[in-house]
């Protein structure tokens, strides 16, 4: 198993001064975390791979192709690859959750999403936290 905590990647994410810290990649998908801040431009282009957004927090209005829908906590928004896409309107700091698959690869162009470095960071993952034991008994 492989755990993470939301408020570790984040402080990781901000540590290294980029909007997107890619904290998992597996063989068939990629998994990290997108951050906008209020009123931040989105610098993202179209990606080769299909995506999945999952808003943890913020408000913001996204354009995909040609439609436009506003997002906010809970929202899940499924981007095919190669179409356009940009969050816009931000007017709460945004935190996103994005699933590629194919998983990207390893460094990412500069502005490809969002990173101001242009790199990526993996994160080893925590282990979770022990929980209460269970005993099976027969």
């Amino acid at each position: 198993m492989k755990a993470f905590r939301l408020d570790e990647l984040e402080a990781e994410r901000a540590a290294n001064e980029g909007a997107y810290l890619q904290f998992l990649r597996e063989q068939n998908m990629s998994v990290g975390l997108y951050a906008l801040d209020a009123g931040e431009q989105d610098p993202q282009k179209p990606h080769n791979q299909d995506e999945v957004y999952f808003v943890v927090s913020g408000r913001a209005a996204i354009t995909v192709g040609l439609e436009t829908t506003q997002v906010a906590r809970g929202s899940v928004i499924y981007v095919p690859a190669g179409v356009a896409h940009k969050f816009h309107h931000i007017t709460e700091d945004l935190r996103v959750l994005v699933v590629f698959s194919p998983p990207r690869a390893d460094e990412l162009s500069p502005g490809s999403l969002g990173d101001r470095s242009g790199r990526t960071r993996d994160v080893r993952p925590r282990a979770a936290p022990p929980g209460p034991s269970i005993e099976c008994r027969t």
